[in-house]
């Protein structure tokens, strides 16, 4: 994907993937707000955003593609 692409990995914000590290790591939204200084909303609404993104529905999903990039990225691929 180029970079203007508006949907995967590589459409998300530094924001938004900010916070699904967190969210696949196991964060609350609340934990997560109170970890970034920002407030719930705006953590649910960068998920929702990065759900949309990356076409997915749950956190579980969400989880499930954060470990593949990681492993992927850890391969070189």
């Amino acid at each position: 994907m180029y970079e203007g692409d508006a949907h995967g990995w590589n459409a998300l914000s530094p924001a938004e993937l900010q916070v699904v590290r967190l969210v696949a790591d196991g964060g609350t939204n609340r934990a997560i707000a109170e970890r970034l200084f920002l407030s719930p909303h705006t953590v649910s609404s960068h998920l929702r955003h990065a759900f949309t993104k990356l076409a997915i529905t749950s956190r579980v999903e969400l989880t499930r593609i954060v470990l593949a990039h990681d492993s992927a990225r850890d391969l070189g691929e």
